[in-house]
């Protein structure tokens, strides 16, 4: 209980010294809870929706084809069925406000879904406006998508299906009764749905209830039985199964992200708290003499540190948690960006999470300050007595200096051989290891480097007269005090490189690609869906030019000679033509081959299946249609345009699956004809495709343009991730300024008496602070750019096989950095200002 008294007794005494560690420790917590809650909150309110929105069972033609209409009243003759409600939806359709000409719906991520008013969807939705279709020229448009695009009950809506176009009048909207799911959803009378999106009478599936006599598992096998093969027949349980593995999927990476950068910042705030106890430990000298003169032993003294720790801890985690909550809050709110609406979803703290957060608080806090703690055990009473500091361990600093050199040695080794396996994921554990040696060597021997760099990247300071010089020498005498500073900010700035070396490179790589891959002129794409027949007629009407290029993009499930059955990615059907559009890189066979009666199939996928150029691949196609294909092109890997595809010919396709149920054309490719005026054709294309809005027209340029803004969005999620470090070590540059100017505070008195000036003193602070950052963001900036090299040659063959160095954003970090310094120091920089000279120079 001593112990445990003083331990408070000193947190208390020097709270405001030790507020920057509190506060890293609470945003560190506050992004592990605030991960933890979102995921949890989006995932039960998904499988929420889920559960209000699947049936007992449902019945798909296999490959998504459509089902006859007789279907449904055949299950609803079988014993233990109570209903058995055909439906149709379909993912491929535009909506379009005609007035405006804009396409209604998000523009990428969730899709627009287009279906039949059913006793179903009544069930699901909650109308807020106006009242369901009736007869076929009305449609119910999701409430979200309306207000987004300012439509009405009583406008129009245009819906353009693979077929054409068909105006609506919107007869009202509603939304789910649990939680958005961002698609828009418009539903129009069943029978004009099956006309305009279909094209035939039919159903997309037919959603069946029990009737409570049989269970679903028997249900389900009589219902397959009675149909027959090529039908999928999907429980509940399954349906939500694959729901729930889908959206795993989509927030299971932004979870892993959050939690990645959680620990982060962790490692920073460790950084930070080692700092903070070194000092106070510094500054305590006398304080533990006196408590060694009357009694105190080694252990306890160490152990009433570490138990100031774990108070730090406690209090940062519990303050954290609510910091937490609010984080998941503006998650939840950034996520109606996508057009997911999670903003009436209840928050979901698990019950593990605070205890949880308390943990990793308080064993983060109490082993940064381990060492710190150790070293107190050394002071001898007599000298603390005196007032000497806490003796350095010359021999521990020696063994630290050659572990430091060792990690980083062998760290450097393994990134220089990362790319020497042939397995890429054998090489990306190995450069994996040496990010993590070279980052641990860096920031043990922080202390080491310190001395030379600063009095190297310290020389300018002499510019600043006496407080430049000054300053310098303050970050030389204490070595690991600035070598723990620098590390904090180390960590952050390396991440940043890293990110923008590997980013640019892959722009850089992708722009390559696309010249030597890419032969066509133009492309029209689409970001959900199928192109409309009729836009694919006005684009070939479209004069001057060559030809123009079908693409189709197929499900399949392809059967390879060793009694494997794969499903596909997708098999791409291609108009002949394409041999002019796309130049696929040739590992064996021809291209020719591919789309003349062949098939062509990735240099990994060969080797998983031991096929080479003649062998046989059967493929199943929706409605169980197959085609026995020769293997006529392996396509080099490499290339993130062709990695995993399987290519042949539309005629080949055509051949085994009628034009009536082949879905439409995924994207189009161009080349203007000999002569033809290039910007003419393009503006031509792009009137072509402007009844349908969600059409892009793009040149090379533009495509090229399109794939450096999805990469700078990515770029710039991880900046906005990594501010939250960068942030946590401008508290610990702040922190340690503070504990310096308050050890410091008798020379400092000192200096003013001889007559350095306020003003002086203040830019004695600045440029030290300035000067310890710019040591770290350039030892940062050397490793995160060796990372990003290193990763580069490790993904060479894999398509990365560009390496660029950003020297301007390089330049930049350098420029934060300094910034971060200047910032970070004007606090500490005028409280030394107000100093008293007389108080200062008493100060004991």
């Amino acid at each position: 209980m001593v112990l445990l008294r003083i331990a408070l007794r000193s947190a208390l005494a020097h709270k405001g010294r030790m507020a920057c560690s509190l506060m890293a420790v609470v945003l560190s917590v506050a992004f592990v809870v605030g991960s933890l809650v979102f995921s949890r909150t989006a995932a039960g309110a998904f499988e929420g929706l889920f559960a209000a929105t699947t049936s007992d069972l449902s019945v798909r033609r296999a490959g998504n084809g459509i089902l006859p209409v007789a279907t449904a009243g055949r299950i609803a003759a079988l014993p233990g069925v109570r209903t058995a409600v055909g439906d149709v939806k379909v993912d491929d359709a535009a909506l379009v406000d005609p007035a405006r000409n804009r396409p209604v719906g998000p523009h990428e991520g969730a899709p627009v879904t287009v279906g039949a008013w059913t006793a179903d969807a009544a069930r699901r939705l909650a109308l807020t406006s106006g009242r369901p279709p009736a007869g076929g020229h009305e449609i119910l448009l999701d409430a979200d998508s309306a207000a987004a695009s300012r439509i009405r009950t009583g406008d129009r809506l245009r819906v353009i299906a693979r077929a054409g176009s068909h105006d609506f009048t919107v007869s009202g909207t509603a939304r789910f009764t649990t939680v958005s799911p961002g698609a828009a959803l418009a539903l129009i009378e069943p029978a004009t749905a099956q006309r305009i999106l279909l094209g035939a009478a039919g159903f997309t599936s037919v959603e069946i209830s029990g009737d409570g006599t049989r269970d679903a598992g028997r249900l389900e096998a009589d219902i397959a039985r009675d149909l027959g093969p090529g039908y999928r027949v999907l429980t509940a349980a399954e349906q939500r199964r694959q729901d729930i593995t889908e959206l795993h999927s989509l927030l299971g990476f932004l979870t892993y992200a959050l939690m990645g950068f959680a620990g982060i910042s962790l490692l920073i705030s460790g950084f930070l708290i080692v700092n903070t106890f070194s000092m106070l430990v510094s500054q305590r000298t006398r304080e533990y003499g006196l408590l060694r003169a009357i009694g105190a032993g080694h252990a306890q003294l160490s152990r009433a540190l570490l138990l100031e720790a774990a108070a730090l801890g406690v209090l940062g985690s519990v303050l954290g948690q609510p910091a937490g909550l609010g984080l998941a809050v503006l998650l939840t709110r950034l996520m109606t960006t996508v057009g997911m609406d999670l903003t009436d979803a209840s928050l979901v703290l698990p019950a593990g999470v605070p205890a949880v957060s308390i943990t990793v608080g308080v064993v983060v806090t109490v082993v940064a300050a381990w060492a710190p703690a150790h070293r107190v055990a050394k002071v001898s009473p007599l000298a603390a007595m005196r007032h000497h500091a806490v003796p350095p361990d010359r021999g521990a600093g020696r063994v630290l200096t050659g572990t430091a050199l060792l990690l980083t040695a062998v760290g450097a080794v393994c990134l220089v051989q990362a790319d020497a396996p042939a397995d890429t994921t054998t090489g990306g554990l190995v450069l994996a290891l040496g990010v993590l040696l070279t980052l641990t060597g860096s920031v043990a021997g922080g202390p080491v480097l310190a001395t030379a760099a600063i009095r190297l990247l310290g020389a300018p300071a002499a510019l600043f007269g006496v407080a430049g010089r000054l300053a310098r020498r303050n970050a030389v005498r204490s070595p690991r005090r600035t070598g723990a500073t620098a590390a904090a900010l180390l960590i952050g700035m390396s991440l940043v490189t890293f990110a923008a070396v590997v980013t640019t490179s892959l722009t850089r790589s992708v722009d390559s690609q696309i010249d030597r891959s890419i032969g066509a002129d133009y492309a029209v794409l689409t970001p959900h869906g199928a192109l409309p027949q009729p836009a694919v007629a006005a684009v070939q009407a479209v004069p001057g030019l060559r030809h123009v290029t079908v693409e189709k993009e197929v499900e399949a499930v392809v059967l390879t000679p060793d009694g494997q059955r794969t499903p596909t990615p997708m098999v791409r059907a291609c108009s002949p033509s394409v041999l002019h559009d796309l130049r696929l890189p040739v590992t064996a066979g021809t291209r020719e081959g591919a789309f003349a009666g062949g098939i062509s199939v990735d240099a990994d996928f060969a080797a998983e299946h031991h096929l080479v150029p003649g062998s046989r691949l059967t493929v199943v196609y929706a409605g169980g249609r197959r085609q026995a294909l020769p293997v006529a092109l392996i396509t080099t890997v490499g290339s993130g345009l062709f990695d995993g595809a399987f290519y042949t010919g539309l005629p080949t396709y055509t051949s085994a699956v009628p034009e009536a149920e082949q879905p439409g054309a995924r994207r189009l490719f161009a080349q203007a004809a000999s002569g033809a005026d290039e910007r003419r054709v393009m503006a031509d294309l792009k009137r072509a495709v402007r009844p349908y809005p969600r059409l892009t027209v793009q040149d090379r340029a533009g495509y090229k343009k399109g794939v450096r803004e999805q990469i700078g969005t990515v770029l710039y999620l991880v900046y906005a991730l990594l501010a939250l470090a960068i942030t946590i070590a401008l508290l610990g540059v702040v922190n340690t300024l503070a504990l310096s100017v308050v050890e410091r505070t008798r020379e400092i008195g000192l200096l003013r008496a001889i007559g350095l000036s306020r003003r002086q003193l203040r830019r004695m602070i600045r440029v030290e602070s300035v000067v310890i950052s710019l040591f770290g963001a350039v030892l940062g900036c050397g490793l995160g750019l060796a990372w990003g090299v290193c990763t580069c040659r490790l993904l060479a063959p894999r398509g990365l096989d560009r390496i660029a160095v950003p020297l301007d954003a390089i330049a930049s970090v350098v420029a934060a950095s300094l910034l971060i310094g200047l910032v970070a120091a004007l606090g500490p920089a005028c409280r030394t200002g107000r100093m008293h000279v007389l108080s200062a120079v008493g100060t004991d």
